[in-house]
């Protein structure tokens, strides 16, 4: 069922799940509801979860997370289509020395929203062209789309943030809808934090547990400014004016 406050969708298994519909945009409106939903990873889901998403009429699974992480999914009992696309390259192997270079910066800011500036604007342009396959993925669906990582978070909210961004969303908006993030893996984050090995990697984990708002306005600002916007920098990926259209439209 879809909470109309907070837009939360409870799917048993997930806990991060939330409606890209229901956010005010700048012209007066507001996003359409039931087109595009948020999720950490639905592999987690249980069969009633699956129910739900079926129920909800998802047509298409667009699955952000690398071959490796995918592999640990217990097998799905689902005729939902899935469209995996690994944005942060194509393999974790291939991706250690940029998350060794990851984690250095984490330990270096005092300001985590600091750190995803400059992250998540590093996952778009090192990966243009696979963030530009993901949201074509989403175009070209046929109903409501499932958009989903690990837990929801980082890939997950980087594209839920270029779609809203198409949609007329606000950046405060952007961020505040990146900042429900947080709350919602509390419990997932806690157990985390209390296996860490060592005060270092606790520390490193608490900082990214936040979600602060002004994170995510921060990545789209720089976007626009470096591409011309969020049309631009798809263009660039590789997009054409029609599948960029019906991204603008799916929210609207």
């Amino acid at each position: 069922m879809i909470d109309q406050t907070s837009r939360t969708i409870t799917w048993d298994g997930c806990v991060n799940v939330r409606d890209l519909g229901g956010i005010p945009t700048e012209d007066g409106g507001e996003t359409q509801p039931g087109r595009v939903i948020r999720s950490d990873n639905v592999g987690a889901l249980t069969p009633e979860g699956w129910r739900s998403v079926a129920g909800h009429g998802v047509v298409r699974i667009v699955d952000l997370r690398w071959p490796e992480e995918i592999a640990d999914d217990p097998p799905r009992d689902s005729d939902i289509e899935v469209v995996n696309i690994s944005v942060l390259g194509p393999s974790m192997h291939e991706g250690r020395e940029f998350v060794r270079e990851l984690d250095a910066h984490v330990e270096q800011v005092d300001d985590i929203a600091d750190h995803y500036a400059w992250s998540y604007v590093e996952f778009l342009e090192r990966n243009q062209q696979a963030f530009g396959r993901a949201l074509a993925a989403i175009a070209e669906a046929d109903g409501p789309v499932v958009i989903h990582c690990m837990g929801g978070k980082d890939r997950t909210g980087i594209v839920s943030a270029l779609l809203l961004r198409l949609a007329g969303v606000s950046l405060d908006a952007i961020g505040l809808d990146y900042a429900l993030t947080a709350p919602n893996l509390a419990e997932r984050t806690a157990r985390w934090i209390a296996g860490a090995p060592t005060d270092r990697d606790r520390r490193r984990i608490e900082k990214l547990s936040e979600t602060p708002a002004s994170a995510m306005a921060r990545v789209i600002e720089a976007i626009e400014e470096r591409h011309g916007g969020v049309d631009g920098y798809l263009a660039e990926a590789g997009l054409d004016d029609a599948q960029i259209q019906r991204l603008r439209d799916l929210l609207r």
